[in-house]
């Protein structure tokens, strides 16, 4: 019997990591407002003897939404080989503003 898994994962594929956050407040008064936003980022992308990912994501909409594009920085390791990275910029502007935001990403392969 063949214990391998049909079909075998790509041996190119690299790791990945999700991640979720809360944009600053932006505007005054009754239009004071923030967004979410969650995700999952593209593969790694080598730095040297570290690497980034690139981030892509739309937020939640209230009654209007913005895009986050950032490319982390690099990995943060946390123990146990595990690591994390930064992310802060940005978002786009929409409605006549824009957020800022910073967030980590969470560990690669929790269960592993």
């Amino acid at each position: 019997m063949d214990n391998r898994c049909w079909p075998c994962p790509d041996p190119t594929q690299t790791h990945v990591h999700e991640f979720e956050g809360s944009t600053k407040l932006a505007e005054e008064c009754d239009d004071r407002h923030n967004h979410r936003f969650a995700g999952v980022t593209s593969e790694v992308i080598p730095v040297g003897n570290s690497h980034v990912h690139a981030i892509l994501v739309n937020t939640d909409s209230l009654d209007h939404h913005h895009e986050i594009g950032v490319t982390t920085g690099l990995a943060i390791p946390v123990g146990n080989g595990k690591h994390v990275h930064l992310a802060t910029g940005v978002t786009t502007i929409d409605d006549n503003h824009n957020h800022n935001f910073i967030f980590a990403t969470l560990i690669d392969s929790p269960l592993v």
